[in-house]
């Protein structure tokens, strides 16, 4: 398949993820062939690549749902939200905004954390790398100066608060474990960092992701701490910390002076 001279790209791009649009004026289809017809093979075999790019990275949120509905619900999405970049990892950074205002997953209530989620490690995957802290080098800290110190993350490290299990159902659903019902009524926050080759999602305690938050934007520890009690009163900084030391999400801490 050809363009001509009158060839329209935008409105190629337009008509190549809109199956209600025509195929665009100006193409030219080898051996006799009706361009629309060739296009028509193009542009579905655009869409099922886009649709089978979240598909493998939404693994869970298809499980949820089922294939069927997951394969709806992304052709939707392929439509409205098409890439801005060729870079096909980097797409369905939307996805999870788009399932909170899907209709029909409404049945699902926490299907659009869970996308977050996914998005999260997916991100953490093809994130920068960097050396993680060492245990000597935090061991060495002086904890009486902590609460003035600056940490510096590792370039993956991501943070989920839902009000949904969301650590929990992605768990279950990415391993053979027994499938059985969760308590739905409580909220779980989301750490997610690959400090080498795996990528590690850990739990943080209420409170936890604005901490993490907080330290991502240079605070202090102490304004970390004061951002999470702001958000969950009963934040635990020791359980916070050794989920962090643990995923190993620190590359430094820094005591000025």
């Amino acid at each position: 398949m050809t363009a001509s001279a009158d060839f329209d790209q935008s409105a190629f791009f337009r008509a190549l993820l809109d199956p209600e649009l025509p195929a665009p004026k100006g193409l030219e289809a080898r051996h006799g062939l009706p361009p629309d017809r060739r296009f028509a093979v193009y542009r579905n075999n655009v869409c099922v690549g886009l649709v089978d790019a979240l598909a493998e990275r939404f693994p869970v949120c298809r499980r949820l749902v089922g294939d069927e509905f997951f394969r709806a619900m992304a052709r939707r999405y392929v439509r409205e939200f098409p890439p801005r970049t060729p870079m096909l990892f980097e797409y369905g950074d939307g996805f999870a905004t788009f399932v909170a205002s899907f209709e029909p997953a409404r049945e699902v209530p926490y299907l659009a954390d869970v996308a977050r989620l996914e998005y999260a490690v997916g991100a953490a995957y093809h994130a920068e790398n960097a050396t993680p802290l060492a245990m000597d080098a935090m061991r060495a800290l002086p904890l009486d100066r902590l609460e003035e110190a600056t940490a510096t993350l590792h370039p993956s490290t991501h943070v989920i608060a839902s009000q949904y299990p969301i650590v929990s159902i992605w768990r279950r659903h990415m391993s053979d474990e027994d499938k059985t019902a969760l308590e739905l009524d409580r909220g779980e926050e989301a750490l997610v960092v690959r400090p080498e080759l795996a990528v590690v999602v850990a739990l943080l305690p209420a409170g936890g992701s604005a901490f993490v938050d907080a330290l991502k934007a240079g605070r202090t520890f102490e304004q970390a701490v004061t951002a999470a009690i702001g958000i969950a009163s009963e934040f635990d900084l020791t359980t916070s910390l050794q989920a962090l030391f643990l995923a190993e999400a620190f590359t430094a801490i820094s005591v000025s002076g």
